[in-house]
């Protein structure tokens, strides 16, 4: 009996042995398959293009043709329109100590640009340094007779005024003319011009490489009456910009104004009619100050197929800003750096 009894016990105990041992492999097999089911993580894939004029990364076509717009900088044309979209601007004294702008966009492009204003000759040959399509309103003599020889291609607000180019009521002429990107596009397709390019790219540094002294703020004194400020913020590794004391913005969207390489040229200006009208020497190079990442450098300047670059060094990635004064009397009287 007492064997039977133990013969009882042995075959429950390989039972529920058994039974233990499936519900076991039940829970394994369930964990299993939910790792098994676990999404794999997604390795971040690197950007496949880089825009030449600053370069950024981008998953984007990066052979847009750049468009420089001539925009004005007197204080009634004050905060301008589109600024914060360029990828370079250059600022350059016209006639009556006046500063104005050229604005090249190729990565990227505002809505609306303006004021537009007239050309002046040095102005198309910085425009031409990256085959822009150019867009001005009016024009001086020798702009006039370097525009109409049929082989730049330009916008003129001269013959597009009304259609292309708005006059907005809250500013008064010379001061009023706006155009969109859509109808800068408009206005190329009507002309036949070329919307893509292979675009040369500007050199470039690597942040780490840049040496210099410390600048936190660097003011350009054109006259007394155009004073340019650059204020160093570390956290976006730019330099925000201000206008005798006003913080340059977009009138539109209100962003700040902010270049991550201010370069400061001089070259020779001189007067050439009874207007005021000055010529500047483009081509010849000289003294310059490239300012970026916290510091200073004092460098030299050359042109580069048109285009004004600095020599042995480049820019760091992001937007660039030239500011061009006169040799006379020179950096050294103009910048202030703190």
């Amino acid at each position: 009996m007492k064997r039977w009894t133990l013969l009882a016990f042995c075959c429950l105990l390989v039972i529920f042995t058994m039974a233990g041992c499936e519900k076991k492999a039940k829970e394994t097999a369930g964990k299993n398959e939910h790792v098994e089911k676990k999404k794999p993580e997604r390795k971040q894939q690197p950007f496949q293009n880089v825009y030449p004029l600053t370069e950024i990364a981008t998953n984007h076509k990066t052979d847009a043709r750049p468009i420089g717009v001539m925009i004005n900088n007197h204080w009634k044309a004050r905060p301008q329109s589109g600024l914060h979209k360029a990828d370079i601007v250059y600022e350059v004294l016209a006639e009556g100590g006046i500063t104005r702008f050229l604005a090249i966009f190729q990565s990227e492009m505002p809505e609306i640009v303006g004021p537009v204003r007239s050309a002046r000759d040095y102005f198309v040959d910085l425009s031409q340094g990256y085959h822009s399509i150019y867009v001005f309103h009016g024009w001086s003599p020798k702009a006039k007779e370097m525009l109409t020889g049929g082989t730049i291609d330009s916008l003129n607000g001269l013959k597009y005024d009304g259609s292309l180019f708005k006059r907005v009521s809250f500013r008064q002429a010379p001061h009023n003319s706006y155009i969109t990107y859509k109808n800068i596009i408009k206005g190329a397709k009507q002309e036949g011009f070329a919307l893509t390019d292979k675009i040369k790219p500007l050199p470039f540094l690597k942040k780490e490489e840049i040496k210099g002294d410390k600048a936190v703020s660097v003011l350009v004194t054109y006259n007394r009456n155009e004073k340019v400020n650059y204020t160093y913020h570390k956290a976006r590794n730019a330099y925000v910009r201000s206008s005798e004391g006003e913080p340059t913005i977009d009138r539109e969207t209100k962003t700040p104004i902010e270049a991550n390489n201010v370069f400061i040229v001089e070259a020779r200006h001189h007067v050439i009619d009874k207007k005021g009208r000055i010529g500047i020497d483009l081509v010849s190079g000289g003294n310059a100050l490239l300012v970026q990442n916290g510091v200073a450098r004092k460098i030299k300047w050359q042109n580069d197929r048109g285009r004004i670059i600095p020599v042995g060094t480049g820019f760091i990635p992001g937007k660039t800003w030239i500011n061009i004064v006169p040799a006379d009397p020179g950096l050294e009287k103009i910048v202030t750096i703190q």
